[in-house]
């Protein structure tokens, strides 16, 4: 289960869901940024999103996941929330998220996380690259890296030497975004940069294989290898 709260980021209000594990902590703490169908979902009504939050509470952390698209009404369309989407925006909402979660009892702030799936993946990268706090960050799929989202925004590959983070990047061979030359691109930007990561590439697989709403995109064993994959690498530096 989670709790909802509301906080406000530059007059706008954002809701945050938080997901505890069992016990008195202190835990290590995960930001959370949503996949893509919660623009149009909205969080709660979104069963993927909400079995992350109760997955990785239940190895043990404790998990915010911001609602990064609460700058426009819910029903505009999804296209337009893609396309006047800012980064600004959203190291701004993440910076909340992060404030948000280390106030809480029981979250050891000193053993802070990121990840995302989809459009959160390349959230989570951005993320990392502006907040020296994460400890770790795992990219799921992550497309538009390469690019930049918003008025005098860089690409976010370009931001690579901000990241003072671990880095687990998940990709399926079959995905066009990002396609395996991104990959490749992102590995070559993560390397020139002295920064610590392994990548992990399924073939058969393409974007989204991790969601299970999705059976056309799902590919059960792919996910289940990389949900493992990603808790032993959190596991390493974030349960010490």
């Amino acid at each position: 289960m989670y709790e909802k709260t509301v906080v406000d980021v530059h007059g706008s209000a954002m809701d945050i869901l938080t997901f505890m594990p069992d016990g008195d902590g202190p835990f290590p703490g995960l930001v959370v940024a949503q996949h893509l169908p919660v623009a149009h979902m909205g969080l709660e009504k979104d069963p993927f999103q909400i079995d992350v939050g109760e997955r990785l509470a239940a190895a043990g952390y404790a998990c915010v996941i911001p609602y990064m698209f609460h700058w426009w009404l819910a029903d505009r369309d999804i296209a337009v929330k893609r396309a006047e989407w800012r980064d600004d925006r959203s190291v701004a909402d993440l910076d909340a998220a992060v404030d948000t979660m280390t106030a809480m009892p029981g979250v050891d702030a000193e053993r802070i996380g990121i990840i995302g799936h989809c459009w959160g993946g390349r959230v989570a990268w951005l993320g990392a690259c502006h907040n020296p706090i994460y400890k770790v960050a795992s990219i799921f799929y992550g497309g538009r890296i390469k690019l930049a989202m918003g008025e005098d925004a860089e690409p976010a590959i370009n931001l690579v030497g901000g990241m003072a983070c671990d880095v687990i990047g998940v990709f399926g061979n079959d995905d066009e975004t990002p396609s395996p030359a991104d990959v490749d691109d992102l590995d070559a930007a993560l390397t020139a940069a002295g920064v610590a990561h392994e990548f992990h590439r399924y073939d058969g697989a393409g974007h989204g294989f991790q969601d299970f709403t999705n059976p056309d995109r799902y590919r059960p064993d792919a996910a289940a290898d990389a949900w493992g994959k990603l808790l032993g690498y959190f596991g390493a530096r974030l349960h010490p």
